[in-house]
């Protein structure tokens, strides 16, 4: 018996991912998420460093996307350590694929198996199989290598990224190559414009793969700006960033136009982070809905890394994403 079900890929890192993937899997779709392979902080940058493995932390979260909600298969991915001398900070699900990937040899494997026994609905994939550093040149010719750092330096008035690279440089998995070539909707999720979104498309024959592809691509674009990265961005800017690396131009924009609350844009001010202005105006490839999630992010004591407190709303997310196939 044949599956006929419309495939998806999402391309992005762990955070955005993990919002679309949670709502889409309610739809009868195949899903794969495509991750970077540059994630070098917190848990998963300690196991990077100790196991020389490739990072864990995206793909974790893809994990949990797409893991059951009812019962404790999904709670074991996400749960975070808060005491224990050398277990403080550490993420269970980051351990878990560390272990999986030490016990079978490859990452690739580790979540073949991890996708089997936490009864995933759909695929994860790293974009490519070597352990890269992500690498960012600026404006004022500073060079930064690593993600982390990268993510938690703060622009200096004018000062934006020009190029992002990785070192070594690395090719695409023949497994990515062909999700992008059989995909009937890619989607480039929300999240960090650079190290999470382009960090993939970066990794060599990812720009090819896309461009060869005759495949629709869909963004969604971000609700805040980040001081790190996207300092002053417009929906533009961001749309403009995307198709560069890309080499293609996006088929469907998605923004949303709810009003973000006064006491969320005053927490973020605190960083200089504001919300993404929308000016792609009479654009028809724009698609304005109302997506907030009703709540905050809260933040688990232990996770040392600045999260986004605002995000989308996974189920309204994806109601917009499956309104594209039919």
């Amino acid at each position: 018996m044949t599956n006929n079900h419309k495939k998806i890929v999402v391309i992005g890192g762990g955070t955005g991912s993990f919002v679309l993937l949670s709502g889409l899997k309610q739809y009868p779709v195949d899903l794969t998420a495509i991750t970077p392979v540059t994630d070098d902080g917190g848990s998963t940058g300690r196991l990077r460093d100790e196991f020389g493995f490739l990072p864990v932390g995206d793909m974790r979260q893809c994990l949990a996307a797409l893991a059951p909600e009812n019962g404790f298969l999904r709670q074991l991915l996400i749960y975070r350590f808060t005491k224990g001398w050398g277990l403080k900070g550490h993420n269970l699900g980051n351990l878990i694929l560390t272990a999986l990937e030490d016990m079978v040899g490859s990452e690739p494997e580790a979540i073949i198996q991890a996708a089997k026994i936490f009864r995933l609905k759909g695929k994860v994939m790293p974009v490519s199989k070597k352990l890269v550093k992500l690498a960012a040149q600026y404006s004022n010719n500073k060079t930064i290598v690593s993600e982390h750092k990268i993510e938690t330096h703060k622009l200096k008035p004018g000062e934006k990224i020009i190029k992002l690279y990785t070192i070594p440089s690395a090719s695409i998995s023949p497994d990515v190559r062909q999700a992008i070539k059989g995909a009937d909707l890619i989607i480039f999720a929300p999240g960090d414009l650079y190290n999470s979104i382009i960090a993939n498309l970066v990794i060599k024959g990812a720009k090819k793969a896309l461009k060869q592809s005759p495949t629709k691509l869909a963004y969604i674009v971000n609700l805040m700006t980040l001081n790190s990265q996207t300092h002053n961005f417009t929906a533009k800017d961001h749309l403009n960033e995307i198709e560069k690396y890309s080499g293609r131009k996006i088929d469907k924009i998605i923004i949303n136009k709810q009003p973000i609350p006064q006491s969320i844009i005053k927490a973020y001010q605190k960083q200089q982070e504001y919300p993404v202005k929308d000016d792609l105006h009479n654009n028809n490839r724009v698609i304005r809905k109302n997506l907030l999630a009703q709540s905050t992010y809260q933040k688990p004591k232990a996770d040392t890394l600045k999260r986004s407190l605002l995000r989308h709303d996974s189920k309204k997310l994806a109601k917009a994403i499956i309104s594209l196939l039919n």
